[in-house]
């Protein structure tokens, strides 16, 4: 055990130090934190906005085109002709105008507004247009036919009497659902690339010992079992420690950003009351109130518990294989990549179930995926973010981890036997039926 230790603090030792740890654990983060900063910081400075004159003759829009307020398309109320406004659109005062005719008949079918503009409209300032002015017509035309504006809303939103529950009647909240679905899909890709990128590691770390012959040294006073569990433990360490870092990172840049944008609260507490605001600052807030309610119904100790265990089992179990192919190939990258091939498709198939599951948590699939120590890491990810009993039960997630133990403890025995053998073998081409003789052969 003091000889796994010794070589897996010389694995996280050798990383830690070296600068490409520095600049990928730090740097990374902070590159990431500075263009987001660029971005809200153009967001907020930012005074472009598209304006357009309305010029309604015809009195179709009666002095505003809807209730929402916007600071990147701007609607004014001109009395101008069409001469007038192509004079303004000419010298720049307005993006674009829209002339309504005297006698335009909006459900005719027959007229079509028509919005000029002085240069090339982009797609989604175009859809935004169109999507205001659209909802204006539509409310107008309904409440022509003596349809009241409250009537108008609990139409739309008729979905809003449909209640999902479970059958001991606690309310199954939408956005708990969607957040839920957001946080196990995030969770399941963390854990798709640190099978990966870490795995990986461990492969280069040890091809990179065979080549250069370091191995055969090592080996004469350390046992090849030994060396490889401690690349795996040393490895493993170095992950971990950049995981807390970057959630360090995340949490604290979080609280530094408003600090270093205090217009953003500004902006939303000294937003302008005018015909409409109203109703958008009540939905707007409606939406943050439901966004916090579902965050406050998501059980993160138990994801972030399970996360970390997930995390390490499924790296144990992993690296150990990609420590075996690392030990039985030679110089040439392609060999490693063709018997990467089998252990590749587990991970990829378990990411194909995990975008089931974090649908339908409860399918016979989603169990089997979250199940079976091969896929577990990544689909158990995407039910544990529904919670217990919703997403999985509670027999479930421990068997889940019981059975990932044992296939970690079974894939570390069957590594170490290719290890000790493949280490040491040089100038053979190996295949997987090469490998599984190493595997079961006896000592």
């Amino acid at each position: 055990m003091n000889k796994i230790l010794l070589v897996a603090r010389r694995e996280f030792l050798t990383r830690v130090q070296k600068k490409t740890f520095l600049l990928s654990t730090i740097g990374l983060p902070l590159i990431i934190f500075g263009l987001y900063a660029m971005m809200i910081y153009f967001s907020v400075k930012s005074t472009d906005n598209f304006k357009v004159a309305v010029s309604d003759n015809a009195r179709l829009f009666n002095g505003k085109v809807d209730d929402k307020k916007s600071t990147e398309i701007i609607f004014e109320f001109v009395q101008d002709d069409t001469a007038a406004l192509k004079s303004k659109l000419d010298k720049g005062i307005y993006d674009a105008y829209l002339y309504v005719p005297a006698g335009f008949n909006a459900g005719s079918g027959k007229d079509s507004l028509q919005i000029r503009s002085g240069k090339a409209v982009g797609l989604l300032t175009r859809e935004k247009i169109q999507s205001r002015i659209s909802k204006s017509l539509e409310d107008k035309r309904l409440m022509a036919l003596n349809i009241s504006q409250t009537q108008i809303d609990s139409i739309k939103n008729e979905k809003d009497y449909i209640r999902f529950s479970s059958t001991s009647g606690e309310t199954q909240k939408g956005s708990k659902v969607g957040i839920s679905y957001a946080v196990g899909m995030i969770s399941g890709f963390l854990i798709y690339i640190i099978l990966f990128v870490y795995g990986t590691m461990v492969m280069r770390g040890v091809m990179e010992e065979k080549v250069s012959r370091i191995a055969e040294v090592i080996v004469s006073s350390v046992k090849p079992f030994q060396l490889m569990m401690g690349k795996i433990l040393g490895i493993g360490s170095v992950g971990l420690l950049q995981f807390i870092i970057w959630i360090v990172l995340v949490f604290g840049l979080q609280i530094v950003l408003p600090a270093i944008f205090p217009e953003m609260a500004g902006q939303q507490q000294a937003m302008p009351v005018g015909p409409g605001a109203g109703a958008a600052a009540v939905q707007q807030s409606g939406a943050m109130a439901t966004l916090m309610s579902g965050l406050q119904d998501i059980n993160f100790p138990l994801i972030i518990g399970c996360f970390v265990f997930y995390f390490l089992g499924g790296y144990f179990l992993y690296s150990s294989l990609f420590a075996a192919v690392g030990s039985a190939v030679n110089e040439d990258p392609q060999d490693a990549q063709s018997l990467l091939l089998p252990i590749m498709m587990p991970v990829i198939f378990a990411l194909v179930i995990m975008t089931k599951a974090v649908n339908d948590p409860n399918s016979s699939l989603a169990v089997f995926g979250s199940l079976f120590p091969l896929t577990s890491p990544i689909v158990m990810m995407a039910r544990i973010a529904h919670g217990i009993p919703d997403g999985v039960s509670t027999i479930q997630l421990i068997i889940s981890m019981l059975l990932l133990i044992g296939g970690f403890l079974g894939t570390t025995w069957l590594a170490g036997k290719i290890y000790r053998t493949g280490i040491l073998m040089y100038g053979k081409k190996v295949t997987w039926k090469e490998m599984w003789k190493w595997a079961f052969r006896k000592s």
